[in-house]
């Protein structure tokens, strides 16, 4: 049966007091079994209960059963909030499809189908000026300050010189950080962190504005997107250039070298060795003899004489 925000917000207050109070980790999962089964996750109540919070900190508790725990629950919540999102469907409120959602500072937004007015549906700023921040959205959507500052940075690449609307590009860098997260979290881990700067690195390439269209239009899937290879991330024309410069050096390579003669009576000074090869070339005046320029086959070293 699931539970309400009042004994949401109880069960919160427990876990928080077992925890200060040390308590055994059966305690505290027994607490947590029971958020997991009466807990019917939306944004809005995770929001006004602050049980994701919460639970969120338990992923670092030193019994190992019990951050295992809260890592599934909180993941379990996050994919919910994400299908809801995605979907469209109800919050927690169980407000009707046709209701308002009331906005922040307590006036309603528009209802379905009226014309959009919030900074999340329209664009205030130049589209290459653009940042979570200028546009004014809130990138906090797991609870979680590292993975809410990777939502920004997915935010920061995609949005760059793009028109879409703010609330579609937030929830295509929730996406993408969700794919990150789930591929190479959790967010304590360097690999993930990696991934997440080499993603917004090629995001914001100006060379490259191609891939932050293919991410916004759903060409490019974000469980994709943070699998491909350093080379599926370059645009057409980069790997066309790259290939250029490696026929080119190819080529190079298959023009015939100067024949070096090898010679057994001219010795190495730094290794001793005679096992030294050599060209002639004129460097003087016609009437003085021709410049060696040896190398040694054994250690490297490279004269002239």
């Amino acid at each position: 049966m699931a539970m309400d925000a009042k004994e949401i917000e109880l069960k919160a207050k427990a876990l928080t007091k077992a925890a200060t109070q040390n308590e055994p980790p059966a305690n505290i999962i027994a607490l947590l079994k029971e958020l997991q089964k009466g807990v019917k996750a939306t944004e809005d109540l995770l929001r006004s209960t602050r049980v994701g919070i919460i639970v969120n900190k338990f992923k670092q508790h030193k019994s190992s059963d019990v951050a295992r725990l809260s890592s599934e629950i909180v993941s379990k919540w996050r994919n919910e909030v994400n299908k809801q999102k995605a979907t469209g469907s109800p919050s927690a409120s169980q407000r009707s499809s046709g209701s308002p959602r009331p906005a922040r500072n307590g006036t309603a937004s528009p209802a379905a189908g009226g014309t959009p007015s919030d900074k999340a549906s329209k664009l205030s700023v130049a589209p290459d000026k653009r940042t979570w921040k200028a546009d004014g959205v809130d990138v906090n959507q797991t609870a979680n300050k590292i993975r809410d500052s990777c939502i920004g940075l997915m935010y920061d690449g995609l949005c760059l010189n793009s028109t879409e609307a703010p609330r579609a590009v937030l929830s295509k860098a929730s996406a993408v950080e969700a794919a990150a997260y789930n591929q190479f979290g959790p967010e304590t881990k360097e690999q993930y962190r990696t991934k997440i700067r080499s993603l917004f690195q090629n995001l914001k390439n100006k060379s490259n504005p191609n891939l932050r269209n293919r991410v916004l239009s759903g060409d490019v899937t974000p469980e994709k997107f943070v699998t491909m290879s350093h080379d599926e991330l370059r645009s057409a024309e980069q790997r066309e250039a790259d290939a250029k410069i490696q026929k080119l050096n190819m080529d190079k390579a298959m023009v015939a070298q100067a024949e070096r003669s090898i010679s057994k009576s001219l010795q190495c000074g730094k290794c001793g060795q005679r096992k030294v090869t050599y060209t002639e070339a004129q460097t003087r005046a016609a009437d003085e003899p021709m410049t060696l320029f040896c190398t040694c086959l054994n250690c490297g070293k490279s004269w002239k004489q």
